[in-house]
């Protein structure tokens, strides 16, 4: 592992409002690039009354313009969403705004329910076009010479990854030499074999000359075990409540996760969050140590909600702490 980064979902809290969850957002990415993220991903949900980050451009311009040095970028777009050249002309403009400092992560599910997919696109062909809108989308990156192009843009060469959650992005990621983040935050289930296709059947590009692999995993970290341990249920509560079909803020921690929810939901809630790290700082070093040596990432980007903005603050700052002895 050569870098850590940090994914923020922009998570409204119970009793407070986006314009709240934006602030918090600010505020997180500032102690971030003082403790030492090389970057601050958002990413694309619809929907969802506990995620801010919808308009993900919008908010990453917000971060990029409240931070000086850290790499802002999206964790990810969901390109079937969008044409193509709309989000050039996005992360173009955000590029020329903030040069050097913006990521363009891609994944190819909705990031949402069916029924806002259709709202959001307005039609479901039902053909899978996201390998071929990945290769124009760079391509308006570059200077092609092509009727048409994307203006701002063209000639930013912003950084593209592939994101994913199955062998599917893997294969993608390295057919085309781009770089690849697996979403073991929340499915971890073919992180090992995900990595291993990427690995292994790596094709160099002209922008990538050897595999670059991101995993990410779920942190809550805290003074003691049991604050740690309080504090992510909010988390369980509010996946739990999503996996149900009841989504919404994010809960209030609660004493007692299991009263709150059925046995069998919270051991698939947990199954699905079990890429993580929680408790004191000595037993997230111990958790997080073991999840590298085992998958050997090239980077770790964490993520985690709590109710609490100063709390959460404080679990980012304590992770970087252990990731940063962890690259000496």
């Amino acid at each position: 592992m050569h870098k850590f980064s940090l994914l923020d979902l922009s998570p409204i809290p119970e009793g407070k409002t986006a314009a709240d969850a934006f602030d918090n957002t600010v505020t997180l990415a500032r102690a971030a690039e003082a403790a030492g993220y090389h970057r601050y991903w958002l990413a694309e949900h619809h929907n969802m009354p506990g995620i801010a980050s919808a308009a993900t451009s919008v908010v990453i311009g917000h971060v990029a313009s409240a931070t000086k040095t850290i790499r802002v970028g999206a964790g990810g777009i969901m390109l079937p969403n969008h044409a193509p050249l709309i989000i050039a002309e996005q992360f173009g403009t955000l590029e020329t705004l903030y040069p050097g400092r913006i990521d363009l992560g891609l994944g190819r599910a909705p990031g949402t329910d069916m029924g806002t997919a259709r709202a959001l696109r307005r039609n479901l062909s039902g053909e899978d076009n996201f390998p071929q809108d990945v290769q124009e989308l760079i391509s308006y990156f570059q200077n092609t010479g092509s009727p048409v192009q994307a203006v701002p843009g063209a000639g930013t060469n912003v950084p593209v990854w592939v994101l994913g959650s199955s062998l599917y992005g893997a294969q993608l990621a390295a057919f085309l030499g781009l770089p690849y983040a697996f979403a073991s935050h929340f499915a971890p289930a073919q992180l090992t074999e995900a990595l291993s296709i990427y690995r292994s059947t790596f094709q160099p590009s002209t922008t990538l000359a050897k595999p670059y692999a991101m995993i990410a995993a779920g942190v809550c970290a805290a003074d003691t075990d049991a604050e740690a341990n309080f504090l992510r249920s909010s988390q369980l509560l509010a996946f739990a409540r999503l996996r149900t079909g009841k989504p919404g803020k994010l809960p209030l921690p609660v004493d007692d996760i299991s009263a709150e929810v059925p046995e069998n939901v919270l051991r698939q809630v947990n199954q699905a969050l079990s890429c993580s790290a929680t408790g004191s700082p000595e037993t997230v070093k111990e958790q997080l140590t073991s999840l590298v040596a085992e998958h050997q990432p090239d980077e770790l980007m964490i993520t985690g909600m709590i109710h609490d903005p100063a709390a959460r603050v404080h679990s980012f700052e304590i992770a970087a702490k252990i990731l940063s002895e962890m690259i000496g």
